[in-house]
């Protein structure tokens, strides 16, 4: 029979990275992939990304609604629960022999609770990294813990997941699947990306990816210094949508009347895969607090300002420097970011989030671990018996 793997995908984000992990599964002979499709995919707010799917020719079997219109933390754990609720009637009719998770979305919550619940071996990408300034941190090491296959896209990343009492046979290093779309798609030049975005790439440009600090209370108090930052420029100004987080919708708010006063500024709902990359490698500069700029952007060696708390703790390559959320602070980033020096600095960079392979290695261990017990029983370290106290130490 074949193996049945159940993947889930809640956000344009996470299907970027599953893109190539998904079509390679799904040419496999021995396995039947069941996709499982909620959260932002399903919000026309957020793009309705599910088209992009459908367009990529992936059956889905399963669309579950869960993201409410909301902006708010309550919002996002009501989420949650929405999600643990449709999951549980799906996955307990699906039944698949692994459900297959990535990084460190708060949503991500919601099936890797009904999978434990229904005995249902998790395997999860992206785990062992750090980013100290969102929730995300905390999901990501949930997920580690609740996971039985661990795909790393750093060697540090797989040693950290070891060093938290994980089973070294459970953890390979696969490499950020992401990156996979550079070394197997051809990228658009630059006459077909402005056709495809309906504008005109000037001479300078920067991509703004910037998202809410989950980890704060006030999620958008970074905010104010970046947007000071940009009006100062004169470069044009390009930005991705924030993801669907407490926030967002004040972000967007500001992306759009920052566009609406120059001519020469664009706002993106939704990129897909092939055009994002694409224009990464035209853009002169990489501007925000999104993972993408920590990850992707070396590979490219594209020179990236990483401002505030966001990715605090990630390892970074040498094309990233960090920025205060402050407007001096960015703006001095910026500087060095635009520098031919800096840029000259980078040629020969690799990237210590892989090499584009990460789909091949990932598919392998999914279609082989056996599937048994075994898989769900984890072994924990045992450790030495302490020596006991002398007789005064007793009385003390």
């Amino acid at each position: 029979m074949k193996r049945k793997i159940a993947v889930i995908t809640t956000s344009r984000a996470d299907y970027s990275h599953l893109y190539w992990p998904l079509r390679d599964l799904s040419v496999h002979p021995q396995v039947d992939v069941r996709l499982i499709v909620l959260g932002s995919h399903l919000s026309p707010e957020f793009g309705h990304t599910v088209r992009e799917i459908e367009k990529d020719g992936f059956p889905i079997a399963a669309k579950l609604e869960c993201l409410l219109s909301s902006d708010s933390d309550v919002g996002m754990a009501k989420t949650i629960g929405l999600a643990i609720l449709s999951l549980a009637d799906c996955l307990g009719q699906m039944r698949p022999d692994i459900l297959l998770l990535i990084a460190d979305r708060y949503e991500m919550l919601g099936p890797a609770s009904v999978a434990l619940a229904l005995r249902i071996p998790i395997a999860h990408i992206e785990g062992g990294e750090i980013s100290e300034g969102a929730i995300d941190d905390a999901v990501r090491n949930a997920l580690t813990k609740m996971s039985h296959i661990h795909f790393t896209s750093t060697c540090e990343a797989r040693r950290r997941i070891i060093a938290m009492d994980e089973e070294e046979w459970r953890v390979h290093r696969a490499g950020a699947p992401s990156l996979d779309h550079l070394r197997r798609t051809t990228l658009h030049n630059r006459e077909e990306l402005e056709s495809l975005l309906k504008i005109k790439l000037e001479r300078r440009s920067i991509l703004v990816a910037y998202h809410p600090v989950t980890i704060a209370r006030d999620t958008v108090h970074e905010a104010a210094p970046l947007f000071e930052a940009l009006a100062s420029l004169s470069e044009q100004i390009l930005f991705c949508y924030p993801n669907a987080d407490a926030g967002s919708r004040d972000l967007i708010a500001r992306a759009r009347s920052f566009a609406a006063s120059r001519k020469n500024s664009h706002v993106f709902v939704n990129l897909d895969a092939l055009t994002y990359w694409s224009l990464l490698r035209q853009v002169d500069v990489f501007l925000g607090n999104s993972s993408s700029g920590i990850m992707e952007t070396p590979s490219l060696a594209l020179p990236t300002v990483n401002v505030g708390l966001r990715q605090q703790g990630r390892e970074r390559a040498q094309n990233v420097i960090d920025a205060a959320p402050n407007t001096h602070a960015i703006l001095d980033a910026l500087r060095t970011a635009k520098s031919e020096l800096f840029r000259e600095s980078l040629h020969g960079m690799t990237n210590p989030y892989g090499e584009g392979f990460a789909s091949e290695r990932i598919v392998q261990v999914l279609t082989t671990v056996p599937l048994s017990q075994h898989l769900l029983m984890k072994r924990h370290a045992s450790f030495p018996t302490p020596e006991p106290a002398d007789a005064n130490q007793r009385q003390r």
